[in-house]
Parts: structure tokens; sequence; C-alpha cells
């Protein structure tokens, strides 16, 4: 049963993080399991990354275990439940590290250590404001997918002209979300900021109220939803600042009726007559650059744009293309950078499966990537990245070379006038297809997102092949293991997948 087998998988996982009392809080995200820990020194790293439905792990500002999309969603109550049962139970006993293959362990640890480095170069203040940025808009993900699939089923049944009756139905429920994101926006930034996660709501509602046509700013009338959600972000941000001045001069018998009422008059005559006209300027800008940019010069910008991703989420600068996706589904219906940047995840798997030949004697290593291909192939790509490629150093540069050629050959398609992108943010590779949308139709589009994905796997596998290995490196890694190491480790005890990686994202393609 399903549900017995996430159950088991909290089970498992819960005494390799201390037991229930070494638990302060837990949430999860698309992929990771996230929890905040009393004592860091009662976790089990490796008898933890060796569970089967354990994908990796990754520290930050909270101990993140990667499930996977979907898996994630369904352990997580799961292992609330066991927390809440055994709060006040002793301590579950210790369980013994799981050996594994010296070979793999040695690129583990390397992965940890770039990780570990990673993650203090991450920690300035602009990256962790752009990490604040992302946690607004992660949780909106889940909706983003789902009304983005109804969107292509809608579109799909209209240009066949099948259901006429079910259409009007689906486009509701494909953009009622979509009309109010702004709404959402704003409540989730001034969560993130320390407001009254509400107000920073009520704020940005008035971005999408219709009345606002009435208004007249810079000498122009002003249109729902001008500004977007950048504007909302603003808005909201500036509500959280108006708030806390608020509750720091207002008497605090008067604070429950000035504060709030302060905020948003504040907030909103500021929204209305200044944030909603820069705002709005700024997100045309921002479409009328990207359109201009993969129309003019596609094939060099997806040939940056797909090299280059991969070195961005190390830096974890990649989390400020979160607001720009948004933006441009919210004025088109769908992103064109994202399937662009989904060619760094080919370029991954393709130098994965280059290693795997490469190192026909290394059996720990091939294990590593047989189990982490699937999830690869699906756009998670951190177990391979941080498990095998990134440590090997090379093979890091040569996936990155399979998504710059990927990121061309589609960027190329959108130059000649074959224009497509994503209706939501978040999956990549394989689980792209249903989010695909274009003025070409779908057969067009589905087609140039897949030859984008063979020349990403091709190019980064050959890339690899020939090039991503030394001969001293072929030596030392490509040395069969000897009979006592065999059997006293199986390959299989080998942690699946990677040390982790450094910044999170949102789900954004990395393959999240």
């Amino acid at each position: 049963m399903s549900t017995d087998k996430n159950r088991a998988t909290a089970a498992a996982i819960l005494p390799l993080v201390g037991g229930p009392d070494n638990i302060l809080s837990i949430a999860h995200c698309m992929t990771r399991l996230r929890i905040t820990l009393r004592d860091r020194t009662l976790v089990q790293d490796e008898a933890l990354k060796a569970l089967p439905a354990v994908m990796g792990v990754v520290e930050d500002d909270t101990y993140q275990i990667v499930l996977g999309p979907g898996t994630v969603a369904r352990v997580t109550p799961e292992f609330e439940a066991l927390v809440a049962e055994g709060r006040s139970a002793a301590p579950a006993p210790a369980a013994p590290a799981t050996p594994h293959t010296v070979t793999a362990g040695e690129l583990a640890a390397q992965g940890a250590a770039i990780k570990n480095a990673q993650k203090a170069k991450n920690s300035t203040p602009f990256k962790l404001f752009l990490r604040r940025i992302a946690n607004i808009f992660v949780p909106l993900i889940p909706a983003l997918i789902g009304c983005g699939i109804i969107a292509g089923l809608n579109g799909f049944l209209t240009n066949m002209g099948w259901v006429p009756a079910v259409v009007p139905a689906l486009a509701a429920m494909a953009s009622g979300f979509m009309s109010l994101i702004a709404v959402f926006v704003g409540y989730n930034t001034a969560k993130e900021f320390g407001g009254t996660a509400i107000l920073g709501g009520a704020v940005a509602a008035i971005i999408v109220f219709p009345g606002v046509a009435k208004i007249d700013a810079f000498g122009q009338q002003l249109s729902p939803g001008q500004g977007g959600v950048l504007g909302a972000l603003a808005a909201a941000l500036l509500a959280v600042q108006v708030e806390k001045w608020c509750r720091k001069w207002v008497p605090e018998a008067l604070d429950v009726l000035v504060t709030p009422t302060l905020t948003v008059l504040i907030s909103g005559l500021v929204t209305i007559f200044g944030l909603m006209f820069v705002a709005g300027e700024v997100s045309t800008a921002i479409g009328t650059f990207a359109t201009w940019l993969l129309a003019t010069g596609g094939a060099f910008a997806g040939l940056v744009l797909g090299g280059l991703f991969l070195p961005l989420v190390m830096l974890g600068l990649h989390q400020a293309l979160i607001p720009i996706h948004t933006t441009l589904i919210e004025q088109t219906g769908y992103t064109v950078l994202l399937p662009i940047l989904a060619m760094a995840g080919a370029g991954q798997v393709g130098a994965a499966i280059a290693v795997y030949y490469k190192l026909p004697h290394n059996r720990s290593i091939r294990a590593t990537i047989k189990s982490a291909l699937p999830a690869g192939f699906l756009g998670v790509g951190e177990p391979l990245i941080y498990g095998v490629s990134l440590p090997l150093g090379r093979p890091f540069v040569t996936a990155c070379i399979g998504g710059a050629a990927g990121g061309a050959f589609v960027g190329l398609f959108n130059q000649l006038g074959t224009a497509f992108g994503s209706t939501a943010i978040g999956p990549s590779g394989w689980a792209l297809f249903p989010l695909l949308d274009g003025k070409s139709g779908m057969g067009m589009t589905i087609a140039i997102y897949a030859g984008g994905l063979a020349v990403g796997y091709l190019v980064g596998f050959a890339a690899t092949y020939f090039f991503g290995f030394t001969q001293q490196m072929l030596t030392e890694f490509n040395a069969a293991p000897d009979a006592g190491a065999t059997s006293q480790t199986a390959p299989e005890a080998t942690p699946a997948t990677d040390p982790a990686p450094a910044a999170d994202a949102a789900p954004v393609p990395v393959g999240r």
C-alpha cells in the first residue's frame, strides 16, 4: 500500500535524524523534507543517504532530505505524525552506520566539501535576499503546475474541437489562480519578511482589483493587474516596513486599530500612485527583452543560458530567475526561458551516462549513477551533480557543454520564429512535456523540446566520454575493487545519490 510505504520511509528516516525529540520544526518544498534540528550531531548522514527513498541531503538554514517530487508531499505528513506520536518517547537507538564502497564514499565526501564551501560563499546578504525571494514563490509552484497542465489540456481540447462545453470550465480553472497570483505573492512576501501575511495580501489585492481602471496615475489610466507579481512583491515589502514602523510608534492601546489601517492606507496609496506604474514598466521591459533576445540571438542566448545554468545553481543566483519566470507566465501564458534552462539537466544526464561507461570496473560509482538516472531524466539532477560529476571535476564542465548545445538548439528555433515555453515553473526534463505551450502547435513544440533534450544528452555524453577524463583520473577511479573490499561492502549499499546541493531553490530545472 502506498500509505504504508510512505509511513515506512518516514519511520526509517526518523531515528537517523535523532528521533522525535531532536526535531524542532518540519516543512517541505517540491522535492525536500526540511527539518530544524535540536542537535545536528545526532544525525547519521551516511545511513540516511543509504535509504532507498532518499536521493540526498542538503545542509542549509534547515536540514533537507531530498525525496523527490510527489514523494515528499506524501512522506511529510507521515513524518509529522510519527514525530507527534513519539515526541516524549525516549530517543530511538542509533542505527549502525551503513558501510559504503570506498570510491563512491570519497566522491560523496568531495561533494560534501564542495557543498559546504559553496554554502559559505552563498551566505552573502544579496544571495540570502534572493533565497528569501525564492521562498515567496516556491509555495506557489504546485498551483502553477496544476493550472498549467489544465491550461494545456484546455488548449488541446480547443484545437481538436472536442467537448466544447468543458472548455470554458477548464479555462476558468486554469486562469483563476493566475488572475489572483499577485495576492498570494503579497501574502507570502509579508510572511517571509516578518510582517502580517494578510496585510501583505490585502495591499497586493489592490493591483488586481478591477476598480483601479478608474484611476489615473502618471497621466495614464491604470489597468487591473498592472505591475503583476513584481508590483505585489514591492507593495508587500513596503507594507512590512510600514507595519514595523507602526508597531514601534503606535501606542499599544491603539495598535489593533491604527496599525492595520495605516499599513493598508500608506502602502496602498504608494502602490496605486507609484509602484503599479513602475512595476508595470519593469514587467513590460522583462517580457520585451526576453522576446527580443530569443528572436534576434536565440541560438547564442540559448548556448549561454543552457551552459551557465548549472554554475548559477551552484552560486545560488538561479533564484533571481524565479520572479522573471513568473512574470513571463503572467504576461504571455508561458516562460520561454525554462525549456532552455532545462537543457542543463540534459547535459548532466548525458555526462553521467558517459561516466558510467568510462568506469566499467568501479561498481560503486556505477551503482550511484544507475540509481540516480531515473530522477535525472525527470529533471532532478542534484544526485548526479553532487554525487558524481562535480566531485570528478571535468565531467561537470562537459555536462555544461551538453547543456549549452541543447540550449542553443532550442534557442535557434525561437530565433526562427517557433517560440514556446512552459506554463509553470518547477519541473524539468521529461516532466516538462505536459507543461509545454507555444504558437506553432503542440506537435512542433514537443518535437523541438525533445530534440533539445536529445542534443543535450548526446553532446553531454560525447564531451564527457572523449574529454571528461585524464589518464590519471581513469587510473584512479577505474581500478577494480580488491576482493576484500568486495566481500565487505556490496555496491548496493552505496548511497544512491548526492551529499546534496548548495542552494535550494525552487523548484527550478537543474534539473529542483
